[in-house]
């Protein structure tokens, strides 16, 4: 493989995966090097790292990581802040003996890290911080660019494709998936460095030691124990939604990674034949991690791709759009990847192209369409925001679906599809169907708010599918039944686990 610690397209002269969103020159007399981390929260497998790491070394500057967790965002909650606190606790604990300087940075209200980034960037040499077209990301990196003095840029660690080759929205997987056939096979051998900092042993090229300044802490204190240990003492003084419960899943990249193991070990093998099927357990499970940038795509393809004893001199030659047989891997190991990259690299590259993403409009025109036509059909059941946040619609699968997203913060990912066609089914309409589902999903699924997330529901009204034989409400876009549902997959211990009673107080 080539070094993963250059992650530059050959023969085009520029590396796709930097963005330079303020063009100002380093300055090579500033302190040390920021890296501000906000979408791949990970001390592995990450190319904005790498840049920082690599400028850091050049300039022999210090490196100080800032890792920030706001208040004020839609949605935040105990769940939420959990996990991304216990990928901070990690990140801590393992930086205290190194040189890095690390900052763990918690706002206690909306709006108290508010200029931050500027003073820490008065006296770096320049500030590196990661590229995503997720959630209110896009937003606060346009702001960064305006109000920080000095270089500032962004670097793409989100997929195995950078996010630039992506020009144009995609309207389904097949489309997509030939373009990747194209243009992804020389990106494969361009890894990030799996332990930059050389944390677990291997030896990497010194680095100055640095600390944050005394003016930046006494201002903006770094989290403290409690808080990055979670204790509800902690988490109850900030001003989030305490409803939403932690996870029994933990953050981190220690815990991704040791989920990506049992799935490795017990998942992969079966995943072609039993994915759907709730009571096999065959999937991966790893959204959440991927979601928050404590488990990267590349480490999790290196790890298949080395199961499978493959080489890229397996790739298949054309671009045929089809599922399998263009890696050259057994056939569990393609359908795993066709969902890890395939699909959840159309939905960033969708996210990235297309302005609103998330908005009714950006539906494609059939559905958009059919959906008006059938806008006054007569639902068989209709139930309000309240009735399906607290699972109290009358189909048992639903609602223990339903509770499953409420508890653990996930859908079993056959059951989701099934979660949200039946929301479309009994909603008043399909633009309340789009509010509730967002609403619910990004209220409580831990992968919520994410392209890849913002995919699943709008594939529920349409988006990267076809036309269907029309039916009532639905028109032409793709229904699904619990009555279907149930003679498909095996469902007893599912239902042993989440079923009951609708309307079951998950609060008392």
């Amino acid at each position: 493989m080539t070094d993963p610690r250059t992650p530059k397209e050959a023969g085009r002269g520029r590396d796709l995966r930097l963005r330079v969103l303020r063009d100002e020159p380093e300055r090579p007399g500033g302190d040390y090097v920021v890296y501000w981390m906000t979408a791949s929260r990970r001390l592995e497998w990450n190319f904005a790292l790498d840049r920082a790491l690599a400028r850091a070394r050049a300039l022999e500057r210090p490196l100080i990581i800032l890792e920030g967790l706001r208040a004020g965002y839609r949605w935040a909650s105990d769940r939420h802040h959990a996990f991304v606190l216990a990928g901070m606790e990690e990140h801590a604990r393992r930086l205290e003996a190194s040189p890095v300087a690390y900052l763990p940075y918690v706002e206690p209200e909306p709006g108290a890290g508010r200029g931050l980034l500027e003073a820490l960037a008065e006296r770096a040499c320049l500030v590196v911080t990661d590229d995503a077209p997720v959630f209110f990301l896009p937003r606060m990196l346009e702001a960064a660019a305006e109000q920080i003095d000095g270089r500032l840029e962004a670097v793409d660690s989100c997929g195995l494709l950078p996010l630039a080759e992506v020009e144009q929205p995609y309207v389904s997987a097949y489309h997509f998936r030939r373009f990747l056939q194209k243009r992804l096979g020389e990106h494969l051998t361009r890894l990030p460095d799996p332990d930059p900092l050389g944390l677990d042993g291997d030896s990497r090229p010194p680095l100055p030691p640095g600390a944050v300044p005394e003016s930046i802490l006494s201002r903006w204190a770094a989290a403290d124990e409690a808080l990055l240990a979670r204790e509800p003492s902690a988490l109850a003084v900030l001003p989030i939604d305490h409803e939403v419960a932690p996870s029994p899943m933990k953050g981190g990249a220690a815990e991704g990674r040791a989920r990506l193991e049992r799935f490795l070990a017990d998942g992969l093998s079966r995943y072609g034949d039993e994915r759907n099927q709730p009571d096999a357990d065959a999937a991966s499970g790893l959204s959440p991690w991927l979601h928050f940038g404590h488990l990267s795509t590349h480490e999790v393809f290196h790890r298949v791709a080395g199961e499978e004893g493959w080489s890229p001199a397996r790739l298949g030659d054309e671009a045929n759009g089809k599922r399998s047989g263009w890696w050259g891997m057994s056939a569990s190991a393609e359908a795993f990847l066709d969902e890890l990259v395939t699909w959840r690299e159309l939905g960033y590259g969708f996210c990235r192209v297309v302005p609103g993403y998330e908005r009714y409009e950006t539906l494609p025109d059939w559905a958009l369409e059919t959906l008006a036509e059938h806008a006054e059909d007569e639902r068989p059941s209709l139930y309000t925001l309240d009735e399906f946040d607290a699972a109290a619609t009358h189909d048992e699968l639903w609602n223990a679906a339903q509770r499953q997203l409420r508890v653990e913060g996930v859908i079993q990912n056959y059951l989701r599809m099934l979660w949200g066609k039946k929301i479309l089914e009994w909603s008043a309409s399909p633009r309340e169907a789009l509010d509730i589902m967002v609403e619910l999903n990004n209220r409580y699924a831990i992968d919520g708010r994410d392209p890849n997330s913002y995919s699943g529901i709008m594939w529920i009204l349409g988006r990267f599918d076809r036309g269907w034989p029309e039916r009532p409400v639905f028109g032409k876009v793709r229904s699904m039944s619990s009555d279907a549902t149930r003679r498909k997959v095996s469902l007893d211990r599912y239902l042993e686990r989440w079923g009951g009673q609708p309307g079951l107080d998950l609060d008392g």
